[in-house]
């Protein structure tokens, strides 16, 4: 429950000039921006695929448009040696383990995102480079004309739970840990997983059971990303155990309800309290939800709040690939204005969400660039674009300074606050006479009622059920509605010592009190707050 995950890309991470590492878009140069990942306090990095995956084409030509993100893999055992420096055989493998251990030493956890769903051999018309000339029928899942079915959107489908295929799938993961202490994995499109040779979704699937169970990967992280490209979509039902997941409904509920949709107050007060919905049934916790509003695939922060459609252009696909349905707003100009009240929404809508993630119940994970509001130009799928579309820009650290400083605040909070990393779900109540662990309130100040059509929501935590003495009492105040709304203060919690912590709606540094020992709660128990804004005190 104390894990706050950072995605990055290896290469694109310091691949821009504006690093100045001495060896840009490398393992080395992951080791001279340590101490970044340390100022924002992050304490997982999520690597995108370091797999070794094709640079070229079969023929060893360079591509136009290259398989920048690296969901591409050609040996599930090799670090990938485009992110190496030098050109020593085999040299890779040391500069990785040298890249874990400086983040291990620095007190960050590597966790692989690794794609055992796919190949870089394609279909069938595709090279044969691998598993296809060692025995396609086991390695693949075929259609009875020898084609390749295509569960994964790229061309074939990895037959996971053949038990040839399932060993080598252990092998890998037990290679990682042993060899290189990797600390978890993500598994990309881990439906597939759950697939019989058949193709057919089954319950209980060897190879998901056994990664859950395998006693050497019992200190390890497991994250799926619960669904395929042939519909699967298994958020809250993968399975049981160990297994988290890359919560989709918590991004599209989080999203819709700060764009203003409405009926959103429930889905949103559930997804803050860690979507018990989803993870409860199962014996889960609140940690196994991985919680996010961005992620590689789709839009950045940045431009979530700057564009309706996607510009996509670029990939050479005359932008019919990448996702439509992307719950964003431009808020009345698409993309980059210089006019000022479209400026100031999209930042403090950019701060909303930034706090709702890290003040909800669950594991928070970070897209790299996010917290300084990088931009992708409204391209929501840039897996070919290994240029400034897709890099790190570090110049932005001071440009947007003021997003930053309020990302690593929250983080700081996060980390020191067990109140909103709880490791058990919340029940509604208290000890008697004393506040609920979590209680719900409309603007009013009562009992929310959650068929309004308001657009705002006012959340208490109280401390039940927490040993900790460091735990405090935490109230929010959400308002998503087009106008101001007025909230008071409910009559149960205004006797307690109040003090400002973040408000999304005050200019910089009154937007966020690092110590939370910003203005006292008004008086007179009653609060405004602008269209699209969060408030949060604690006690």
């Amino acid at each position: 429950s104390e894990t706050v995950i950072y995605e990055m890309h290896v290469r694109g991470f310091t691949r821009d000039p504006s690093s100045g590492a001495e060896h840009p878009g490398t393992y080395q140069a992951v080791i001279e921006k340590i101490p970044y990942l340390q100022s924002l306090g992050v304490t997982a990095v999520e690597l995108m695929p370091i797999h070794e995956f094709p640079l070229n084409d079969i023929l060893g030509n360079r591509l136009a448009r290259p398989n920048y993100w690296g969901y591409d893999s050609l040996a599930f055992f090799s670090p990938h040696q485009g992110y190496m420096t030098g050109n020593e055989p085999g040299d890779q493998v040391r500069q990785f383990k040298e890249m874990v251990r400086a983040l291990h030493a620095a007190g960050i956890e590597v966790i692989l995102d690794v794609v055992f769903n796919h190949t870089a051999e394609g279909n069938h018309l595709g090279p044969t480079i691998s598993f296809k000339g060692l025995e396609n029928r086991v390695y693949y899942m075929l259609n009875g004309d020898g084609t390749y079915k295509n569960y994964s959107g790229c061309g074939n489908t990895v037959n996971g739970n053949h038990p040839i295929v399932r060993e080598m799938i252990f092998h890998c993961l037990r290679h990682w840990v042993y060899n290189y202490h990797i600390d978890g994995f993500r598994f990309d499109l881990a439906s597939i997983l759950s697939r019989n040779r058949l193709g057919e979704l089954v319950p209980n699937p060897p190879t998901v059971e056994m990664i859950a169970e395998d006693p050497m990967l019992a200190d390890t992280k497991i994250i799926a990303e619960a669904w395929d490209a042939a519909g699967a979509f298994q958020v809250g039902s993968f399975h049981h155990l160990r297994w988290a997941e890359w919560n989709g409904h918590y991004r599209d509920d989080v999203r819709r309800f700060w764009r203003g949709d409405a009926g959103l107050i429930g889905p949103m007060a559930t997804r803050i309290a860690g979507s018990s919905d989803l993870y409860q049934p199962s014996g889960r916790h609140p940690y196994h939800s991985i919680n996010f509003i961005t992620s590689h695939d789709g839009y950045t922060l940045n431009d979530l709040v700057s564009y309706e459609q996607k510009h996509n252009q670029a990939n050479g696909e005359d932008n019919r690939d990448g996702e439509n349905n992307n719950n964003s707003a431009n808020y009345g100009v698409e993309g980059p204005t210089r006019r000022k009240h479209i400026v100031e929404l999209r930042r403090r809508q950019a701060k909303n969400f930034m706090a709702s993630l890290l003040l909800s119940q669950g594991t928070p994970m970070i897209v790299a660039g996010d917290e300084v509001l990088r931009t992708q130009r409204g391209n929501n799928n840039a897996y070919c674009q290994d240029n400034p579309t897709s890099w790190f820009d570090w110049t932005l650290l001071e440009k947007n300074a003021e997003m930053l400083r309020f990302t690593q605040a929250l983080i700081a909070f996060r980390k020191a606050q067990p109140n909103v990393r709880r490791s058990s779900f919340l029940t509604g109540q208290g000890p008697d006479g004393g506040l609920p662990d979590v209680s719900w309130f409309g603007p009013d100040g009562q009992a929310v009622n959650w068929n309004s059509p308001l657009r705002s929501l006012t959340c208490v935590l109280g401390t039940a059920g927490l040993k900790d003495p460091a735990a405090r009492y935490v109230l929010m105040m959400l308002h998503a509605g087009g106008d101001s709304q007025e909230f008071v203060i409910p009559q149960a919690i205004r006797r307690l010592p109040w003090r400002l912590f973040v408000d999304t709606a005050a200019e910089s540094p009154g937007d966020v009190y690092p110590e939370s020992l910003g203005p006292p709660l008004p008086a007179g128990g009653r609060v405004k707050l602008i269209h699209h804004s969060l408030r949060c005190y604690v006690a």
